[in-house]
């Protein structure tokens, strides 16, 4: 318990839960790191902010789709989105926040645009969750699923990234398996994803919640949804034409050449060009933009950071050598172990692509010394590099939904996205993660 990792992960979790901003959470979780393994304050700074550049593409991909979602806003088009949906949808809260699922799952294969759609479509129907009195926790953990569920599950898009990493870092480590076969293994952690999901929906926060007000809530007040909402008669015009095109565009381009940068400033350029947002505002879009997006962007610097701080103190080895103590060959004990050691270092890093090969790398030796199949190897793996970014306050998979409900300063991120996220999706992840170490 006095491992670094484990200290540092408890450290940055209990500060979020008390209201502490995530950035100061990040940043004193990643010196208490280094300081508990040895390091002395000057070097811990230094560490973090060598490993900062690790996600810098990303802060500058998240800053530019804000600046390109505050564009599409300022167009008008998401007025004439809002009203259809308003026809739509009222009344039918449930069909509502399902869609939204069903529309996050499409940005990870379909049209992978990963969180990128979320400040562009969210903000404008916010004054519509309040009309239908709908508890915006349930919109923030339908967001979380169609996020996370597709990757873990599909081999397609974002998925085949994810399973690939799974099979390259068990190939690597002794364990040959095919891509079908992890595929086949991750419908035990789909499985609970969805189960998460349904609780969520239909049980946990079915129940009408009218939002709190904006004066209510200590935080900038940018209330991006009323100002949104204002037009009641909303013409489509020439220049929405023109919007679809640059949307069309910066999807088209982002897919084509792999980049999130080109795709989002590809976009900007067309809407400037068009005239859609004249040259003169654009101050007002690059403020409204890193307000929107800006903080996103941060976190994920500083968790590349703190991420590097707990790889430099050698504190994950130390803590599986120290588990591993206690598992024997135990199959439903090792796995018990694995999961939450996953939990734990996901928390920390806030990303599961990038826990993979430090878990393959630690645990695949002991797997084959005790017999495990190599599906029950693939879905622990999976499950436990899954465990925690549902739940992290430094993953993009809560920062996402947080940047869009939040937009009119009503949406509190560790306890209106985390913890509802936490709870519903990385409680069945690590339940059916030990069903398939034992039936695989």
């Amino acid at each position: 318990m006095l491992n670094a990792v484990v200290i540092s992960v408890l450290v940055m979790v209990i500060l979020s839960l008390l209201r502490v901003n995530v950035l100061f959470a990040l940043i004193i979780a990643a010196l208490t790191a280094g300081l508990m393994s040895g390091m002395n304050m000057t070097d811990s700074v230094g560490i973090m902010i060598a490993g900062m550049g690790g996600q810098s593409q990303t802060a500058l991909s998240y800053i530019l789709l804000g600046i390109f979602a505050v564009m599409i806003g300022m167009s008008g088009i998401t007025s004439v989105l809002v009203n259809v949906m308003l026809k739509i949808f009222s009344g039918k809260k449930l069909i509502l926040v399902f869609t939204l699922a069903g529309i996050a799952c499409l940005s990870q294969n379909a049209i992978p645009v990963h969180i990128a759609f979320i400040p562009i479509l969210i903000p404008p129907l916010l004054i519509l969750f309040d009309r239908l009195k709908l508890d915006r926790r349930a919109v923030a953990s339908a967001l979380t699923f169609g996020l996370k569920f597709p990757y873990i599950t599909l081999p397609v898009g974002f998925g085949f990234i994810f399973q690939n990493i799974i099979r390259e870092e068990m190939t690597k480590n002794g364990i040959e398996i095919t891509l079908n076969e992890i595929t086949k293994a991750m419908l035990f952690p789909g499985a609970a994803m969805v189960i998460g999901l349904f609780i969520a929906l239909l049980i946990t926060y079915r129940k009408d919640r009218v939002a709190k007000k904006v004066e209510e809530v200590k935080v900038q007040d940018i209330d991006i949804a009323d100002s949104i909402t204002e037009q009641k008669d909303v013409r489509w015009k020439v220049s929405h034409g023109f919007t679809v095109i640059a949307i069309i565009v910066a999807l088209v381009l982002q897919i084509v050449t792999e980049s999130l940068v080109i795709g989002a400033l590809s976009g900007i350029i067309i809407m400037f060009i068009f005239r859609v947002v004249k040259m003169y505002e654009g101050d007002k879009v690059v403020n409204e933009g890193i307000g929107m997006m800006g903080m996103i962007a941060f976190v994920m610097l500083v968790a590349s950071g703190y991420a590097n701080v707990l790889k430099e103190t050698g504190a994950v080895d130390e803590l599986v050598e120290k588990t591993l103590a206690f598992t024997g060959d135990s199959h439903f004990v090792i796995a018990f172990f694995l999961l939450t050691v996953g939990l734990l270092i996901t928390m920390g890093i806030g990303t599961s692509f990038g826990t993979i090969p430090i878990l393959a790398a630690l645990y695949v030796p002991v797997m084959i010394a005790v017999g495990m199949s190599p599906l029950a190897c693939a879905a622990l793996i999976g499950t436990a590099a899954a465990l925690g970014d549902a739940g992290s306050p430094a993953s993009d998979s809560t920062l996402g939904p947080t940047s869009g409900l939040n937009a009119d300063g009503k949406h509190h991120h560790i306890w209106d996205t985390c913890v509802p996220t936490f709870l519903h999706y990385n409680i069945p992840l690590f339940i059916f993660g030990l069903i398939a170490a034992m039936v695989l």
